[in-house]
Parts: structure tokens; sequence; C-alpha cells
């Protein structure tokens, strides 16, 4: 059930993300100093790093490809761009500024489609300068307020950042969901980021507000650092039914910023949202206009993978499957939809080999061991009927443990093969007559009653008959 329809009293949705990036430099931003997580506390740091009087920043040439990437994979126009000072003060930004970008950014007018074909626009996908972090220790939060005292890591800062900014086109929380999921394989397609959401290399802020269709959008209210996709999820529901329970009792939904509690599953207020006025941009003096030449921005697009989307297409139309299901979506995602070409290459049936490979590998990696032709072989030898479905699970177990082998040596060694159809239709018949219950249910319409007549069928002939063609038999049995 979509979250419109769950929203009381007409109430509509309208979510916009914006995402965070960190990109996978081997140095900072502006700096020489290591793009490392995980280091000790307050090692990769360096003049820039702490905003140290005189020290000049440096643009990182990779960091702006990377950048680039991002945006056209995202389907963004790249442009001439600037970087702009954004002042505010925070204990873990030393500058008191953070360089960003501003008015023009280098990727605008994007777009990334969801499955169903929902295009969610992209407004801007922008770059700049990680803060530090802060660590507070006290009270039961973990935030500042009420703590006892704080200790800031400077390593972060510095580390170029891309901001993904989506247009309010999100209707629904699954749609976020689907939409963080979908950036994140891209990201990590196109090798710009690890997006690991639990070491904050990839946050989400998200903006949500309600409104009755046919009327303009209501206020917004951004939700800070969410750090799970899940949580993206849980974030919109409750924010977007305290504002309509809030609405509907008298009160007025502010502006502001606030923060998501995953183990209470609320959100709370952090501050008073700030408009861009409140940090006075101002162009970075020590930073010159980038404009990216055609042949730089032709040469990154050349180079771009084939994208998460293109390849589920592609395996859908090869397996006969819906490019947006799970088995697409899984195996995609896991890398594997090349090795699932190169069963078919080897002879495979293209909707099994995708079943198997979606149920059994993953734990295999993009590179499974078991040679592709032996998997095709296992799937030709259900798929020929000289196996069963579950005599197959038990052979690819046994093939994944071998690291591949001779599926049809071993099927006879552990003396599979698939009863002849007479044989199962003598079988069918003694169940009938020994369940004769639920063979009159079955034939009353009951269709649940149709597992105990095949499980009978399948115990008599020790699990060789095909779950498949009992069914047949039952149906035509019942039909007649």
């Amino acid at each position: 059930m979509s979250d419109i329809a769950t929203l009381p009293n007409g109430w509509q949705l309208i979510v916009g993300l914006e995402v965070h990036v960190e990109l996978a430099t081997k140095t900072k931003m502006f700096s020489a100093s290591p793009n490392r997580f995980g280091d000790a506390p307050n090692t990769n740091i360096d003049p820039v790093t702490l905003g140290l009087p005189g020290a000049l920043p440096v643009l990182n040439r990779h960091a702006i490809e990377l950048a680039m990437r991002i945006g056209l994979a995202l389907n963004c126009k790249v442009q001439p761009c600037t970087f702009h000072r954004k002042n505010y003060f925070y204990p873990d930004l030393p500058k008191a500024y953070q360089i960003t970008q501003y008015d023009h950014p280098l990727n605008v007018d994007g777009h990334l489609m969801l499955p169903g074909d929902v295009r969610i626009g992209i407004e801007r996908a922008h770059l700049e300068e990680d803060t530090g972090k802060s660590t507070h220790f006290g009270g039961s939060s973990g935030r500042i307020h009420g703590s006892d005292y704080s200790l800031i890591d400077f390593n972060r800062a510095g580390v170029p950042l891309v901001e993904i900014v989506s247009r309010p086109d999100i209707r629904t929380s699954e749609q976020a969901r689907q939409y963080v999921a979908e950036l994140r394989a891209i990201l990590l397609a196109v090798g710009a980021s690890d997006a690991k959401m639990e070491e904050g290399s990839m946050r989400c802020d998200v903006n949500v507000s309600v409104h009755k269709p046919g009327t303009p959008f209501g206020t917004r209210c951004e939700i800070k650092n969410v750090n799970s996709i899940r949580s993206v999820g849980r974030a919109i529901d409750y924010e977007s039914r305290r504002q309509v329970d809030l609405i509907e009792g008298g009160g007025v939904i502010r502006q502001e910023t606030r923060h998501w509690d995953d183990s209470t599953g609320r959100t709370e207020t952090l501050r008073t949202k700030e408009d861009a006025d409140d940090y006075r941009y101002f162009l970075e003096p020590d930073l010159v206009p980038l404009i990216p030449d055609q042949a730089w921005i032709e040469a990154v697009r050349a180079a771009l993978p084939v994208l998460p989307a293109a390849r589920r297409n592609a395996l859908g139309q090869l397996c006969n499957v819906d490019k947006d299901g799970e088995s697409a979506i899984v195996v995609v995602e896991r890398g594997q939809d090349d090795y699932v070409r190169s069963v078919v290459d080897a002879g495979g049936d293209p909707a099994r080999a995708l079943v198997y490979v979606q149920q059994a590998f993953a734990e295999q990696g993009p590179t499974p061991k078991i040679p592709a032709s032996d998997l095709a072989a296992l799937t030709n030898l259900e798929r020929a009927g000289k196996i069963t479905s579950t005599q197959a699970k038990t052979l690819l177990s046994d093939l994944i443990d071998a690291g591949g082998g001779d599926v049809a040596v071993m099927a006879t060694k552990r003396g599979f093969e698939a009863l002849d159809t007479t044989a199962v239709e003598s079988m069918v018949d003694a169940a009938i007559a020994t369940e004769s219950g639920a063979w009159l249910k079955y034939c009353n319409g009951e269709e649940k009653a149709l597992g105990a007549l095949v499980g009978a069928v399948m115990k008599s002939s020790q699990g060789k008959a095909d779950g498949k063609v009992i069914t047949a038999l039952l149906r035509a049995k019942r039909s007649s």
C-alpha cells in the first residue's frame, strides 16, 4: 500500500533527498592529507585541514573527475562552476566556513529512474568538503545537548564530498528507499565512493512536507544524517504523520532541522532551519572558476561502465523476467549478471540459471568458482525432466561444496532420477485413496488440501517424483 493511501484524510506526502557522498580519492579535497577511514584520530591533518592562517586550498583533480562521473551517471549537465564559502560556526569546522558550490554547481538538471519507470529529478550534484566529526560523551542521546564533554576528530575535515540534491518528486517512503538504493548502486558501479552508510561515507538528509492535492506544498522539515536505507523509510513515515497530526490539531509546521532517533522511531527538533542568506555565501577568493573542457567531459562519459538499470534490463530480457523483479535486482546488485550470461552462453536454461544464482550464490561474489558449463548442465538436467527441482537443489549444493563437477555423475551417485509419468500416476491414485479427506476438500475447491496430496506422493516416491508433474496430474483428475 502506498504512503499516499496511508496518510489520513487525503493528505499527500512530498519528499526531497539530499545525499552526501564521500569520494574515493587518496587525498582530501584541497590538501594532500590522506582520505582514509578508521585511522587514529587527528592523524590525517595538515594546515589546510585545520584552517591555519596562510594555508591555501589546492583543488583535487581526481575529486572533480569522480564528481563528473556521478553527474553523467545521473544524466546531469556538466557545466563550468565556481566555489563559495558557506559561513557558519560549529566546533568541527575549523575555518568557521565550508568551501562548497552555490549558484554555479558542477552538475545540474539530471534524473534517476526508479522501478516502474518512476522519474525522480536531480536538481544538482555539487562538490564540497566534509567537516570533522564530533563525539559527545555523557547523557543518553549521544548528542551535544545534555553531554558532559565532546571530542573532535579532524581526520574527516576536508574529505571530498558530492551533495546530490533531488527535486521534490518522491511521493512514498518506498520510493525514497528505492531512490537511495539505486543511487548507492550507481555510486558503486562508477567507482566514485564505497557508499558505506554505516561508516558515514554516504549520508541522507530527508526533507518532508505534506499538503492536500491542489494546494501549495507545505512547510518542510529536514531530517539530518539518516544513515540506513531502512531508517530513511521509517523517518519519512513518522515525520509525515507527525505533520498531519499537528496540522489537524490546529498547529503550524515550523521550518526546522530535526534529528532521527532510530531507537525510538521518532524525529526530534534540533534547530530552526537556516535559509541561504544566513550562511552569507561569497565566492572563494583562493580558487578560480572550474571550467571542464568538452574533451574531458566526453572522456569521462566514455569510461563509464554499464549502469545497474541497463544491466537489469539486459538480464530481464535474457531470462524473460521482470527487470524490476527481485531476482534481477539481487543478481545485478551482487555483480553476478555476467556469470548468468556465461551460463546461458554455455547452453544453460536462462530462467533456471537466474534462480539458482539468486538463491544459492550469495556468498560466491561476482565471479563464482563453479564453472558456468557445470551450472548449465544442471539446468538442462532439470529442464529435461531427468531430475526433480528438489533433486536439483541438492545437486546445486553439491556443486557449490565441490567447486564444480560432472552433475550427471553426481546425480547417478545420489541415485537421482525422475520417475516416469506412468509410475507417478499410480502413486497419485494411491494418495487419493489414502488421503480421501484431503482429496474431497481439494475437489470442493480447497486449494490448501493440494499440499497434503503432493506430500503423500513425494513421500511414497522417496522424493523422486516431480512436484510439477504431481500437481498437473491431480488437477487433471479433479477436472475429469
